[in-house]
């Protein structure tokens, strides 16, 4: 671990490989697991606000999960968290064939809305909790995502280049480069 401005880092985010390979797992991470999403306060209103917008590119049973349930729920951790289908599936999610995707991530991808999708997906396989002080910067393993480490090794993408762009979000672009500049002084 080391620690960047007000951030405690998992080395291993530096030392782990990982690219997505939605053509392996078919986005399991969307539809597997026990809770949805993590969101933050902040990102509860923006799910409210977009919620007309997307609506046109949800499944029935999603409308109808976000219609009972709400746009977010709080978790049994007490922690906010996007909406399941009977407990399984986000709300959110789409098919293109089998393959799972995120309507809301369409939604912007078609200029629709302006938000990607919650923070917390966009830097996946990279957790971030939130304490008083701090954030800590981990790297989530989860067993269906070996085929994304198998590909990320192959292609030698270290996991905190993989979620570059999520980073940049989540922390700022003067942040990233500071990352960089600990990713290579490790290196050496």
């Amino acid at each position: 671990m080391f620690q960047l401005n007000k951030t405690i880092i998992s080395e291993e985010i530096l030392e782990n490989e990982f690219v997505c390979n939605l053509s392996a797992c078919k986005g399991a991470c969307c539809v597997d697991g026990d809770a949805g999403a993590p969101l933050t306060q902040e990102e509860t209103q923006i799910l409210v606000d977009i919620y007309p917008k997307v609506k046109p590119f949800l499944r029935p049973e999603g409308i109808q999960a976000i219609e009972e349930q709400g746009a977010f729920v709080i978790g049994t951790d007490g922690e906010y968290e996007t909406t399941l289908i009977e407990g399984k599936d986000c709300a959110y999610v789409i098919f293109d064939g089998q393959t799972a995707l995120c309507g809301i991530e369409q939604a912007y991808n078609e200029g629709i809305v302006d938000w990607k999708k919650p923070v917390s997906c966009h830097l996946y396989p990279i957790r971030v909790k939130e304490y008083t002080d701090f954030a800590a910067v981990n790297y989530h393993k989860w067993h269906i995502c070996s085929d994304a480490c198998a590909l990320g090794k192959e292609l030698q993408v270290p996991i905190y280049k993989f979620v570059k762009e999520a980073l940049i979000r989540k922390f700022g672009e003067q942040w990233y480069q500071e990352l960089e500049k600990v990713a290579e002084e490790m290196k050496k």
